[in-house]
């Protein structure tokens, strides 16, 4: 089909979007009721929805004060319950689907309940609708003149008592339209191979000989298959692997840390890049405008929105707010209610509001990925900002870093302990250090007043990995491939502690553990 005509019914398919897209950008908070009355009315019958009488819910008020805010832990048993084929428990209809989360590196494993409407109203929609908000800012766009090359998770899927566990990526590919997979590369059966490392050069040898016209996948490991390609091939930018590339569209990291390494695999000004914002529970959030990384909220997925101010997370003054309340610039973490039956579920994610009309927000880390050992708040947004100012002063790239505190001992007083594997390493490590230590005051004023004459805090101390380091840690604890990614920052230093004892080891010891 010409592409001209592909594009007119693109366009079509848009306008008619725009229309219900136009309604929650107009009522977001009527919107957002409604959604959540249809939710609680579907759900009436079942058990949770008897145990908290959701048929007599009025109001959100009543909603908020009846069913308490909960995490995957006090969810266990009964999505356990479900996965061995029970029915009828948070969601009236059988549940065949359990995204393995990959989210983190944690050993126990979560199975995030995956229904019918979730996948078909949430996670498929969402992906309609990142196509046409590119193609409504780029009407000339050619996506469809080649293949989408998608990057997922390395785990198949495994049948278990009637339903089926794996990478949510698994789920996606395997459950796609015909047309999804017409317009994607690779196949499914190599998308869906067991073993990372085979897939990866399986993927290559597969999509180099393909008109490849755009990306998707999370950044860290879409950077390792780029620099497999160019090794395979040759050549010297991507452009000319696939000379019809014209987008990459991603999430799951913070793009920061990568965008420099990029721009060298694709020296074209006119290419672009989408973020997305997406996890085993939900599709959240899209990139609805070229060059402006802000991320509209989507309201008529089938997830009820609430907040919880970090600055009172995990304190008895803790209070959750409904979208209503919230406020520009200020971080949350995000509470979801979901057409998967997740009842104010929290998902761990922090993000600010850049926008409230329409709101618009950033990603800014996880709940439990910061460092707050000494009152510095310092959270990932921060370390990565700081990050990429310093790498581009001193001309460093960066392909993985984590953070742990030293804890005071006595006299002994604090600090962050770095360590940051570079690809390009910079000059002069101790002018980095300090580069990075005024970086991070200029970004946070708690860190700062911690660091002032070394009140608290000492100076950080930077660790230089050795090459592969991230990666081979992730591999021993198979965690290869997908949405799996370093913990960026802990108040623990469990992490750092195996990372320096493994950087100490060769990778070719790594390979016979």
């Amino acid at each position: 089909m010409p592409i001209p005509i592909v594009n007119s019914i693109a366009s079509w398919f848009l306008k008619k979007r725009f229309h219900q897209i136009d309604l929650f950008l107009k009522y977001p908070i009527e919107v957002q009721e409604e959604l959540l009355f249809n939710l609680l009315y579907k759900a009436k019958n079942t058990e949770i929805g008897r145990e908290y009488d959701f048929s007599s819910i009025k109001s959100y008020r009543e909603f908020a004060d009846r069913i308490p805010v909960t995490t995957y832990e006090e969810n266990e048993a009964r999505i356990e319950r479900a996965r061995r084929g029970e029915t009828n428990i948070f969601w009236p209809t059988h549940i065949k689907w359990f995204a393995k989360s990959s989210g983190t590196t944690n050993a126990k494993s979560k199975f995030i309940p995956v229904t019918f409407d979730s996948l078909e109203g949430c996670h498929y929609a969402a992906s309609k609708d990142l196509l046409c908000m590119y193609l409504n800012n780029n009407p000339n766009a050619n996506l469809f003149l080649g293949k989408s090359l998608r990057l997922g998770g390395s785990k198949q899927l495994y049948q278990e008592n009637g339903t089926v566990f794996g990478d949510l990526s698994a789920i996606l590919i395997d459950n796609m339209p015909f047309w999804a997979e017409f317009s994607s590369t690779p196949s499914s059966e190599v998308s869906l191979m067991a073993d990372w490392e085979t897939k990866m050069q399986a993927i290559v040898n597969e999509t180099i000989k393909e008109n490849v016209t755009s990306l998707a996948g999370v950044p860290s490991w879409m950077l390792v298959l780029l620099n497999n390609v160019m090794e395979t091939t040759g050549k010297g930018n991507l452009f000319e692997v696939w000379p019809n590339l014209e987008v990459y569209f991603h999430g799951g990291v913070n793009f920061d840390p990568y965008i420099d390494q990029y721009n060298k695999l694709l020296p074209k000004s006119e290419f672009r890049y989408y973020e997305i914002y997406n996890a085993s529970e939900g599709f959240f959030a899209i990139q609805d405008r070229n060059d402006n990384k802000e991320l509209m909220l989507m309201l008529d997925y089938g997830i009820f929105y609430e907040f919880i101010p970090m600055n009172s997370y995990g304190t008895p003054e803790e209070k959750v707010i409904p979208l209503s309340e919230v406020e520009e610039g200020q971080n949350y973490a995000v509470v979801i209610t979901t057409n998967s039956g997740l009842w104010r579920y929290k998902i761990g994610d922090t993000v600010r509001f850049t926008s409230t009309n329409p709101y618009r927000i950033k990603v800014t880390g996880r709940t439990k990925h910061h460092i707050n050992v000494f009152g510095e708040e310092l959270i990932i947004e921060n370390a990565e900002s700081a990050l990429r100012k310093v790498s581009q002063i001193t001309n460093a790239e960066i392909v993985d870093y984590t953070v742990a505190p030293i804890y005071m001992d006595g006299k002994k007083k604090g600090a962050h302990e770095w360590m940051i594997e570079f690809k390009l390493p910079p000059q002069d490590m101790q002018t980095f250090s300090q580069l990075l230590d005024s970086a991070l005051q200029e970004v946070n004023s708690d860190y700062e007043a911690k660091r002032y004459n070394n009140t608290t805090l000492n100076a950080p101390k930077i660790h230089s990995a050795r090459e592969r380091l991230f990666y081979d840690w992730l591999k021993l604890k198979d965690k290869l491939g997908g949405q799996h990614k370093v913990p960026r920052l802990s108040n623990s230093r469990d992490y750092l502690e195996e990372l320096l004892a493994l950087n100490k080891t060769s990778q070719q010891d790594v390979e016979v553990y």
